[in-house]
């Protein structure tokens, strides 16, 4: 009987922290789900309201907006395969993309999208701050 206790008590345990990650992980995922669906849809206003301030500050050259920086990028996105929060930074790897956000008073702002691993150095994105 004691073995079944642990048993469930295990199981119990299990779902409470897939639940919680998966709470944590969820607004982290949604942010990038809309920044894709602005660029996407070629709403750069909406998009680079989605971006951390100096992310959007660094899509503007020139007489260039962020906005119609940012729909003029090659974003491919992708479908969702796996979100890591720490703290108040995150990561959405994607199908065709890597996407980080930062957790800000206002939720979770993209920080850098467009981005492909290098191996032992760091990310090579499109999008950064």
């Amino acid at each position: 009987m004691k073995i079944k206790s642990m048993l469930v008590a295990a199981a119990a345990l299990t779902a409470c922290l897939t639940g919680c990650a998966s709470a944590e992980d969820a607004p982290a995922e949604d942010a990038a789900r809309q920044f894709y669906a602005a660029v996407q849809g070629r709403d750069g206003e909406r998009a680079c309201a989605l971006l951390a301030p100096e992310a959007a500050e660094s899509l503007r050259t020139g007489s260039e907006t962020c906005a119609a920086a940012v729909v003029g990028l090659d974003l491919p996105g992708g479908d969702i395969l796996g979100v890591q929060v720490w703290g108040d930074e995150a990561q959405v790897r994607m199908t065709r993309d890597t996407v980080f956000l930062h957790r800000f008073p206002k939720g979770w702002l993209v920080r850098g999208a467009g981005c492909e691993p290098r191996g032992d150095l760091p990310y090579d994105c499109e999008v950064k701050t």
